[in-house]
């Protein structure tokens, strides 16, 4: 399962109105290699459905993963932070042995 805090889901109802997707579009979010950790989160807008993909809703919202993605980002939260160290949606996943410094890719 994926979940989503308050807050990104606030973020990210904001973010696709603004973008324009409507009825039908939903969060698509996955895992594919590089970055400096080994791993790179992915995360955009979708409305087309693949074979392979997971479909989880929390707070309203439909989030899809494909099933190969899903292996590193089970139990995983999508955050939003404002604060002072950085301003964006993350990953809080309970799966990465360690993380680089940005938050941006992981290792398991």
């Amino acid at each position: 399962m994926i979940t989503i805090s308050n807050s990104a889901q606030e973020y990210i109802r904001q973010q696709m109105a603004k973008e324009g997707h409507g009825e039908g579009s939903f969060v698509r979010v996955g895992v594919k290699g590089g970055g400096c950790s080994g791993l790179s989160y992915e995360m955009k807008f979708d409305r087309e459905m693949k074979e392979a993909d997971q479909v989880f809703e929390d707070k309203g919202l439909k989030l899809v993963v494909e099933m190969k993605s899903l292996l590193y980002l089970y139990g995983t939260e999508l955050d939003y932070s404002s604060g002072l160290n950085g301003k964006g949606l993350f990953f809080n996943n309970p799966n990465a042995s360690r993380t680089c410094a940005c938050g941006e890719s992981f290792a398991v």
